[in-house]
């Protein structure tokens, strides 16, 4: 169920301490940490401590919830120095999406173009 942890869910398992993740910050609704396969020198993910599985369904039912994570994201890229920085929400394994759990990427420390690559 959307908002409840989920057992098979890695950043339900990560936001609950069993499984290690490299964390730079922490609010009461959101957890900042490295991503594990970086593409930029400042590769952070934040996640909504609530489960759910797209940053849509997140923004619907949690709009308060929404806003903490984009305004974290404003929070690591002061901390990390990324003067300029990309945020971004994969939705669907079409779109790179792997874990289903609202997330948001947030990218810096280096040129960023458009489209990426």
């Amino acid at each position: 169920m959307a908002g409840e942890a989920r057992s098979d869910c890695l950043f339900c398992k990560i936001v609950a301490g069993e499984v290690p993740a490299t964390v730079v910050r922490e609010t009461e609704t959101t957890l900042a940490f490295r991503d594990i396969n970086p593409q930029a020198p400042t590769h952070v993910l934040i996640i909504p401590k609530v489960h759910h599985p797209d940053a849509a369904s997140l923004a619907a039912a949690e709009p308060q919830i929404a806003a903490d994570v984009l305004r974290e994201a404003q929070e690591v890229a002061t901390e990390e120095e990324a003067e300029s920085y990309r945020i971004v929400f994969n939705t669907g394994t079409g779109a790179g999406q792997t874990v289903f759990h609202a997330h948001a990427h947030v990218l810096g420390g280096r040129g960023l173009q458009w489209p990426p690559g």
